[in-house]
């Protein structure tokens, strides 16, 4: 990789350690889902759904890196966006839950959607052991919300988006935010039935999303326009990331044409 090919790389890494050594860092916040909140066969519902997408997420990266040593530095960076964009929680009327930028649509639209959400599951763990995000009985549900719910909607989204003749900033706004705001929805989900309050779970399901629009709503706008601006720079410098599937996984819409 020449020099100028990696100046924006070497930006994003700095602009991650700064958060990481200056950003705000508070460890009583939960960084999805608190420890111990969830019963425990929903906290093993959502493990156990988490490896139907973690397991065949690891062979991908195996194969990948077998192909091309290179790769780990992609794979390596984009584990870092995630860590680090993730760990600045906001506080939410919520007991048990935060609001953050997730990283993951980002990942998935780096290294592909199948090798993202094992990127997301080793940032949660790490944060649920280092920082006292989120929590070991929680990170099952954790990791579908953010590492498989935020990887495929991301991806997704940016594919339609570029098929539709969208831009590469415009379908990166779409991806981080949409897919922000989807994993949000996915959280609420698995609070409202896991947690219930007794008033039914549309009810609980609605209270809870209510909660987290005030801080949600401007992070997703956040969210995707730095999901945007990483891309258009990545693709300014290396267009060849956006247009390739590493890990031989294409998704292809047919129902959607191109303008």
């Amino acid at each position: 990789m020449g020099r100028n090919k990696r100046k924006p790389f070497a930006a994003l890494l700095a602009i991650s350690a700064f958060l990481v050594l200056w950003g705000p860092n508070e460890v009583a916040m939960a960084m999805h889902i608190s420890e111990g909140i969830l019963p425990a066969r929903w906290a093993a519902l959502w493990f156990a759904l988490s490896l139907l997408f973690l397991v065949p997420g690891s062979l991908a990266i195996v194969n990948a890196v077998s192909r091309d040593k290179a790769f780990v530095s992609r794979i390596a960076l984009a584990g870092a966006l995630v860590f680090v964009i993730s760990v600045l929680p906001i506080p939410v009327p919520v007991s048990g839950t935060c609001s953050h930028p997730c990283g993951t649509p980002l990942a998935s639209i780096l290294i592909g959607p199948l090798m993202s959400p094992v990127m997301g599951s080793i940032a949660l763990l790490l944060q649920a052991l280092l920082l006292g995000h989120g929590g070991l009985t929680t990170w099952g549900a954790n990791v579908f919300s953010m590492g498989v719910v935020g990887s495929m909607a991301g991806y997704a989204i940016y594919r339609v988006a570029r098929r539709w003749g969208g831009g590469v900033f415009l379908a990166g706004f779409l991806a981080g935010s949409l897919g922000d705001l989807l994993v949000y929805l996915t959280t609420a989900i698995q609070l409202a039935s896991g947690v219930p309050s007794g008033s039914g779970f549309l009810e609980d399901l609605g209270r809870i999303v209510i909660a987290f629009l005030p801080t949600q709503l401007p992070l997703a706008v956040i969210e995707g326009m730095l999901t945007g601006g990483i891309l258009t720079a990545v693709f300014r410098s290396r267009p060849e990331i956006l247009e390739s599937s590493p890990q031989g996984l294409s998704l292809s819409f047919p129902f959607v044409k191109r303008r």
